[in-house]
């Protein structure tokens, strides 16, 4: 299952007396979050928020989503491109930016039966993680026919030297054209969003795993200047460095550790998949 998913993986958020939480997830892959508590609010950039669902998918995201939650527990599955293309018959492209309730959306149907089993009725972690595991391996029989070229275009792209369309496609070994459509189809976005959206994700990933560094210290090299970079986190995050940096972090600073320490990798943009 390991060339599908980023991680399956548990948050456990307690409110305290606020009751409330807020913070921003990053740009990403698809990922279904399932809830048990105060459910969340969450809002994509220039889109009305969505709440009251207790099983979210996110499509390939280019933006920020800020949510608001309370205590709860949330289990998150992270659909790497190829687990895209294996679990979910939609192109990612149509639902790329797009927050969805499997409850409501035709595409994810077979995501619903997990969505209304997962939680006992007690906590249980070891318990809902074997569910979740027989879910996909139930689903993990349908084949998928570009799965050769996924897997080469993801292995260029996470490549931090790989800094031009031309040199991702000529690692791939894929023509252009393909590697076009193969990006949008199964990545959500064609492949020069997608290595902007690497840039800044190694940029900004360095920054929250090491505070004390400054944005100067933490830009990637493949950025023209700091000006280009401040652009960039516009671009992604709808925000300034300046004003992101004095927001809090209480849920994703947190996340982006164990997360480093668990899967080598702070954020999911940046997960490396296994080699075929």
């Amino acid at each position: 299952m390991r060339p599908y998913f980023t991680t399956f993986y548990i948050t456990e958020i307690e409110a305290g007396e606020a009751g409330r939480v807020t913070d921003h997830l990053h740009p990403e892959w698809a990922n279904l979050r399932i809830v048990d508590g105060v459910l969340p609010a969450s809002e994509l950039r220039q889109e009305p928020p969505v709440a009251g669902m207790a099983g979210i998918v996110t499509g390939p995201t280019s933006t920020t989503v800020r949510f608001t939650t309370g205590t709860s527990r949330i289990w998150g599955i992270g659909l790497l491109p190829l687990g895209w293309a294996k679990f979910v018959t939609a192109p990612a492209n149509a639902f790329a930016d797009r927050l969805c309730d499997p409850a409501q959306e035709p595409a994810f149907a077979p995501l619903r039966p997990l969505v209304d089993s997962l939680f006992g009725p007690a906590p249980d972690e070891a318990a809902e993680l074997a569910r979740i595991t027989r879910h996909f391996e139930s689903l993990s029989a349908r084949e998928v026919p570009d799965e050769a070229r996924i897997r080469a275009a993801h292995q260029a792209l996470v490549d931090p030297e790989i800094a031009s369309v031309a040199a991702m496609a000529e690692q791939a070994g894929l023509p252009s054209h393909t590697l076009e459509r193969v990006c949008r189809r199964h990545f959500g976005f064609p492949p020069s969003l997608l290595l902007r959206r690497q840039r800044f994700m190694r940029s900004l990933s360095q920054y929250m795993l090491d505070p004390s560094l400054t944005w100067i210290g933490a830009i990637d090299s493949h950025y023209h200047d700091q000006a280009q970079f401040v652009r960039e986190f516009h671009r992604f995050m709808g925000m300034s460095p300046r004003a992101y940096a004095a927001l809090p972090h209480p849920v994703l600073a947190g996340v982006m550790r164990a997360r480093m320490v668990a899967a080598g990798a702070p954020v999911q943009a940046l997960h490396v998949p296994p080699a075929a």
